[in-house]
């Protein structure tokens, strides 16, 4: 059989991405399905190429006998010796079959196989280098939709896109471009199934490797992706790099990187917030973009911890139908839950208890070191010390010596205010009664000039006379001379008059 089949074989290379030497194998298998189809079986068949490819042949090898039993595999001397002089019994010959001896039937069959035989090679090759390449993006074009799966056009393939794999935010259109992730690729009697995704976290990881240099070097690594489709993305980044930011590097200048992935989520919301091994510090880092004043580890073992924030970043922590905590739940892997300042203090949470539970996070230096001033309280609300600071008031002792009536009339600080205040001085800070005064530390009211001194107590007690007021020593409040110790700080009192 003398055939140019180049052009053939080039435009199956081309066509079909099949390389030459399956596509040779295929042209061999088809000559012997065909000579199979003719004579029956191809045991003896040989199919052979010339050097440049250009020309193939098949033919019958029939062993040489004396006295013929089955014509297809055996010869005859004589007739050999006609072919051959020197043919012997027992030696074999190699006899070119013309492909014109094929019948219809013979012709049909060979066809059958040579084109199973090339979707199977087909499938085959690109079921390897679609495997290759599952989790890596892929750019494909919108073809058509059906029962909610896009299909996408790959170029040698078709990927398909499920509904599940499909953001709720985006919508598509006929040879829309559409970038996704290789997520599977399987074999089917229809053809190579690739399955394609838009809403995997490796989809995430895989943009912003494509868009961050150092995520992609592996200077800064991804901890760990948590995603609501659609809706908000989270990331925790941590360089192995000293002078590298993480976040700045994700962000880029100007934020030019951020948006460009931005873009490509079509408008969902990303944090990118730092990874730090100490659960306390990474539970605040998780509830970004809300600012959280502290964070108490309430147990351990079944990783539930306690956020406080402030009233006005309530709403932002929580996020719209609880997102943004459920994100940071499922990125640091605790269960957290969240209060302002106001209803953490009326939590029933002791000083002994909170001190245990932070001690298991090496926070015992907080307790061990003496809390003097008043922005030194943990939780403490920062608007209320800022007004109390305005008024003069920094340390703790000073806000203790006001009494009920000189607080509640303080500027820009509220009865709720205060009343928490007061709650985290009883928790935090440990109260120390003075003792009585000693007699030497006794204070001597000025001389009564109205009474002699024997006649005072009388003087003081008189029903028609209101009892004379004098301010205190030490700390300024008001006090009678019927008066044992000031009301306000405790000091012992005693009045001692002089005579004339």
């Amino acid at each position: 059989m003398a055939t140019d089949m180049t052009e053939a074989i080039h435009q199956l290379i081309q066509d079909r991405g099949i390389s030459e030497e399956l596509v040779l194998r295929t042209i061999e298998n088809t000559l012997l399905a065909a000579y199979k189809r003719r004579y029956g079986n191809a045991d003896n068949a040989v199919v052979r190429f010339s050097d440049d490819n250009r020309e193939v042949s098949i033919f019958a090898r029939k062993k040489i006998v004396d006295g013929v039993y089955d014509p297809v595999s055996e010869i005859d001397l004589e007739e050999a010796r006609e072919l051959n002089s020197d043919a012997e019994t027992g030696d074999e010959l190699l006899l070119e079959v013309d492909p014109k001896e094929f019948d219809r039937i013979s012709v049909q069959s060979a066809k059958q196989t040579a084109h199973q035989s090339i979707r199977e090679i087909q499938k085959d090759s690109l079921y390897s280098e679609y495997k290759d390449k599952v989790g890596e993006i892929i750019i494909g074009y919108y073809q058509r939709e059906r029962n909610n799966t896009i299909y996408v056009d790959l170029g040698k393939v078709e990927g398909t896109l499920p509904k599940k794999y499909q953001s709720p935010r985006e919508t598509y259109h006929v040879n829309d471009r559409i970038k996704a992730l290789i997520t599977e690729v399987n074999k089917t009697p229809a053809g190579l199934q690739v399955v394609l995704s838009r809403t995997t976290t490796d989809f995430v990881r895989a943009i912003f490797e494509l868009e961050v240099p150092e995520v992609y070097d592996k200077t800064v690594e991804i901890h760990k992706i948590v995603r609501e489709p659609g809706y908000r993305t989270k990331l925790a980044v941590y360089s192995n790099r000293e002078d590298v930011d993480p976040v700045g590097a994700c962000v880029g200048l100007k934020g030019v990187r951020i948006q460009a992935v931005i873009r490509e989520l079509e408008g969902e919301k990303i944090d990118i917030l730092k990874y730090d091994p100490d659960p306390r510090r990474f539970i605040k880092n998780a509830l970004s973009p809300a600012e959280v004043r502290d964070v108490v580890v309430m147990d351990e073992g079944k990783h539930q911890a306690l956020a406080v924030v402030s009233e006005s970043q309530l709403s932002l922590a929580i996020g719209k139908q609880g997102l943004n905590v459920r994100l940071a739940n499922r990125l640091v892997d605790w269960n957290i839950d969240v209060k302002t300042d106001a209803q953490f203090a009326e939590m029933d949470i002791s000083s002994e208890s909170r001190r245990a539970v932070s001690e298991l996070f090496g926070d015992s230096e907080v307790f061990e070191e003496e809390i003097s001033r008043i922005s030194e309280l943990p939780g403490v609300d920062a608007e209320a010390a800022q007004a109390l600071q305005t008024n003069g008031i920094d340390f703790i002792e000073d806000f203790l010596a006001l009494s009920a009536e000189e607080s509640a009339a303080l500027p820009g600080i509220t009865a709720e205010q205060l009343e928490v205040l007061r709650k985290l001085i009883d928790d935090y800070v440990e109260i120390v009664e003075e003792e009585e005064a000693a007699p030497e530390e006794e204070v001597s009211a000025p001389e009564s000039e109205e009474a002699p001194a024997e006649d005072a107590p009388e003087t003081a007690g008189s029903p028609e006379e209101a009892p004379e007021e004098y301010e205190c020593p030490e700390c300024g409040a008001k006090i009678t001379v019927e008066m044992t110790n000031c009301p306000n700080c405790g000091i012992g009192l005693s009045f001692e008059y002089e005579d004339e």
